[in-house]
């Protein structure tokens, strides 16, 4: 696109706030408004409230109409996701209205395929762009009230009356004040901690919050208090029946600063002059105006419209940039969880469909699968690890897209989120109707309750929150060696008999001499013998344990084991937990765990090995460790933890990257 073509807007949703954009593109200098997609193209007084515009019947003619270079989402937000990643497939640039998605998981996925598809993304908080906004900023950093150490902030209004079927108390449209309108105080605390401290905005490291939930289960009234690094402490308030006096409030050593109704400059939806109130600290007032005549909305498109025109994929400061959209975000998601609000939207009874909104999509190659010795199936050569969610729907975001990508080996463990991953795996395996497909990996008798006895107990309240009859592959996930091996190999062959363990079991983190002891145990005995192992295994070999009981087989003494006897190992921290992206050099201390478990100059050297092998293949150095725990003589399969569809598609890098022996033997530097 030209630098002096105007882009040509699309609104998707003809709502109130498409409205007010609508003549923010009217009174700018980079837009025009091209068309509306309704999906009720006979609405009355549509070409009355868009003047000029084609209107379009359906979202996705919008999305396929190549006079529109640019769309406008001013649907309810849980469409938000939705729409922006199948405006980023059809090529059209994005900017989407607050909050930009219901969690900052499906934000990723936003931003995923927006980067993916080259196209703008930007989140539609008009106030950041206005000067108002700037000119605090400049404030706050210049030290015209010393240093900051409280902010507060509202944005709160009372509906005429409880209204169920109202977008702001509809469950279904994720209503409520936290995402309505708490996005607002919290974006501004953030900001005005960054400016404090130097950095384009602040996450606090921790969030405290409270609400009301009415009678549709929104939130009706919140607050939260959010701690910064450094001793700012912030209180911010939302409500949708509840009316507050919307003033922004900074509160530093030498005075304080106001501002009435910072989102809407002071003004309305229309015109927002601009006015900051410096207070000294014996009362004396310095007003500064403004005086600001454009649209409200004006500044947005034209940000917009210009980051477009230049190419960018996200707002230039102050703009929403991508990082601060997902920190405002993840703010909300912990406010919500401390208040225990989580939409029915957002539940598998109802999140049936991926994020782009459509069904679940199998039969993808880019993963790759193998056979392993006692499983039916062929499994992915990768394993997916999630015990970091704590939702269906931010969970099923990254299940599905490794399952389309070909993926179908999923690990569990009886104390993962205190249950909670064994829970939303088995939902999603019910949701998408996949558990005949999948393979599933279980483990229990964790430390301190590591006794043969747990393993049937444990294995049964697996089993029912997975809401399956079996697990395909089984291990105990600590060693008790206090205990004979034979008791526990007896308990896991007597749950294979069962029925409940269809696959091959084994330890996890147990060292060589036990297995051997076990296998030979189970030989003598007419037992199951052990068949799969789970211990750490790495290019970089961990020098201490990560958690107490930890085993690694990295070194080449194991390496030697396990292709003698060609014993699976399905690796964690397959790829050093961040030493193989830790690039600042051997003098960055600030990382306990990195340097106590990874800091060695064997590890060093096989490091710089990664990176030069990288820079040869046009990869990156953690890619070359994924790759070597790939090509190993034995069967390994790594278990990788991405969070977001970004982190997944970055290990799948990895997948292409062929290594032979003498590559292998190269990297782990075995002749010095």
């Amino acid at each position: 696109m030209s630098a002096n073509k105007a882009v040509r807007w699309g609104i998707l949703g003809p709502g109130g706030i498409a409205k007010a954009f609508a003549g923010g593109i009217a009174n700018s200098r980079t837009g025009v408004l091209a068309a509306i997609g309704t999906r009720d193209p006979g609405k009355a007084g549509l070409a009355e409230s868009f003047p000029g515009a084609r209107i379009v019947a359906g979202y996705e003619a919008l999305l396929a109409d190549p006079a529109v270079d640019a769309i406008y989402i001013a649907t309810p937000h849980p469409y938000h996701a939705e729409w922006a990643i199948k405006a980023a497939e059809a090529g059209k640039h994005v900017l989407c209205e607050k909050p930009l998605a219901l969690t900052a998981f499906e934000a990723a996925a936003m931003m995923h395929a927006a980067r993916q598809a080259g196209t703008f993304l930007g989140e539609a908080f008009m106030y950041r762009l206005h000067p108002q906004t700037g000119k605090l900023v400049e404030l706050v950093k210049s030290g015209a009230i010393g240093d900051v150490r409280m902010i507060k902030s509202s944005f709160g209004f009372a509906m005429p009356g409880f209204m169920p079927e109202h977008r702001l108390y509809a469950n279904d449209l994720a209503g409520g004040g936290i995402l309505d309108v708490g996005g607002y105080p919290v974006s501004m605390a953030r900001l005005i901690a960054g400016a404090a401290t130097g950095e384009p905005f602040a996450e606090p490291d921790k969030v405290v919050g409270v609400a009301h939930l009415g009678k549709s289960g929104v939130d009706e009234w919140a607050s939260a208090l959010l701690h910064f690094p450094g001793g700012i402490v912030a209180e911010v308030s939302c409500s949708i029946s509840v009316n507050q006096d919307n003033v922004l409030r900074i509160f530093g050593t030498k005075g304080r600063i106001e501002v009435p109704d910072f989102w809407f400059a002071g003004g309305s939806r229309d015109v927002g002059p601009g006015r900051i109130d410096v207070i000294q600290p014996d009362g004396g007032r310095e007003t500064i105006s403004l005086n600001e005549t454009r649209h409200l909305y004006s500044f947005e498109v034209d940000a917009a419209g210009e980051a477009i025109l230049e190419g960018k994929q996200e707002f230039a400061w102050p703009g929403m940039s991508w990082a601060d959209s997902r920190g405002t975000l993840r703010v909300l998601d912990k406010w919500r969880a401390a208040v225990g609000l989580e939409y029915a939207i957002e539940k598998a009874e109802k999140r049936v469909n991926t994020i782009s909104g459509r069904p679940l999509r199998p039969g993808g190659t880019a993963i790759g699968k193998r056979a392993i010795p006692g499983l039916s199936k062929p499994v992915s050569v990768l394993a997916l690890g999630f015990e970091d969610f704590r939702t269906f729907s931010s969970g099923a975001i990254l299940l599905d897209a490794f399952f389309e990508a070909g993926g179908n080996l999923f690990d569990t463990a009886y104390i993962y989120g205190s249950g909670y991953t064994e829970k939303l795996l088995g939902e999603w395996l019910a949701s998408r109707g996949v558990r005949q497909q999948s393979v599933v990996i279980g483990k229990g008798a964790h430390s301190p309750l590591c006794y043969p006895d747990m393993i049937g107990k444990q294995l049964a309240q697996s089993l029912d929150r997975l809401g399956t009859d079996h697990v395909d592959v089984y291990f105990m996930h600590r060693d008790n060696p206090d205990v004979p091996v034979g008791e526990f190999i007896d308990a896991m062959d007597r749950e294979a008999k069962a029925g409940r363990i269809r696959g091959p079991f084994g330890g996890s983190n147990w060292t060589m001499e036990r297995m051997d002891e076990a296998i030979a145990y189970a030989e003598r005995t007419g037992k199951q013998k052990p068949g799969a192992l789970s211990n750490n295994f790495s290019l970089a070999e961990m020098l201490e344990p990560i958690w107490a009981g930890c085993v690694t087989s990295s070194t080449d003494a194991w390496r030697a084991w396990l292709t003698a006897r060609q014993m699976p190992n399905f690796a964690w921290s397959s790829q050093g937990r961040g030493f193989f992206t830790d690039l600042a050099g051997r003098d960055k201390r600030d990382n306990e765990e990195l340097v106590r478990v990874w800091y060695s100059e064997k590890n060093f050297r096989r490091r710089d090995r990664a990176v030069e092998l990288a820079a040869k293949l046009g990869k990156s150095p953690i890619h070359v460790a994924l790759a070597y725990v790939l090509a190993q003589p034995f069967p390994s399969i790594p278990l990788i933890g991405p969070r977001t569809l970004a982190e997944l598609a970055d290990s799948l890098e990895a997948l292409d990257i062929e290594l032979s022996p003498d590559d292998l033997d190269w990297l782990r530097d075995s002749v010095v």
